[in-house]
């Protein structure tokens, strides 16, 4: 059948999440919290048939990754395509420094004008190319099987974009949670969503059983 099943996951938290500090390209670690969430949702995928997990090269990504192709017994793939979006002379600020600093730069970015890119860094459109690309060269390896996307919160959005037709510059009314699970379908002509945010695995209750 001419299908593949894809798993999008986001990487673990890192310290620049929660700062609410632009990472792009930046290559920042996972921290505790996001190890823990990377080992909870390597669990989650562990019985599932994966024929490869694919993995930004970026490390808080390709981190997460490995430990999913691990609990899978699945290849690891390093895959610069699925990096996060480049946000330039962005990265390593707050949305609130650049309002204060860049109102009219904050203003287009917050209106999701899909041509506009910070100095140095990737418009929406050009982020939407790639990810579509990457998506379906990828899937089309593995024709009839599962594979496993990890990226992050920028290439998911453009796959729940790109999956329900949603344009760029619609607002977010779907999360893209840190380690959730997402499910799609992929032929060579169109890209389907089947489940979005799935947290089970991150619930409370999982946390304390596994730090004891």
């Amino acid at each position: 059948m001419d299908v593949t099943r894809l798993v999008a996951v986001r990487h673990g938290e890192t310290a620049w999440n929660v700062d609410t500090r632009i990472q792009g390209h930046r290559d920042i670690a996972l921290n505790d919290t996001g190890r823990w969430q990377a080992t909870q949702v390597a669990r989650a995928l562990a019985g599932e048939p994966i024929a490869a997990v694919y993995a930004s090269d970026l490390l808080r990504a390709h981190a997460t990754g490995a430990a999913i192709a691990d609990a899978a017994n699945a290849p690891l793939h390093a895959e610069p395509g699925l990096r996060e979006r480049s946000f330039g002379a962005f990265e390593g600020r707050t949305f609130a420094e650049i309002e204060t600093e860049q109102p009219e730069q904050a203003l287009r970015w917050r209106k999701r004008d899909p041509h506009y890119a910070p100095e140095g860094g990737e418009s929406l459109t050009r982020l939407q190319a790639r990810i579509a690309n990457v998506t379906a060269r990828l899937a089309a390896r593995h024709m009839g099987e599962q594979i496993v996307l990890v990226a992050h919160g920028g290439v998911l959005d453009v796959l729940y974009r790109l999956a329900t037709g949603q344009a760029l510059q619609a607002p977010r009314t779907w999360l893209l949670t840190n380690a959730a699970v997402n499910r799609l379908l992929w032929t060579p002509q169109a890209l389907t969503l089947v489940g979005w945010g799935d947290t089970r695995h991150l619930d409370s209750a999982s946390r304390e059983e596994t730090s004891t």
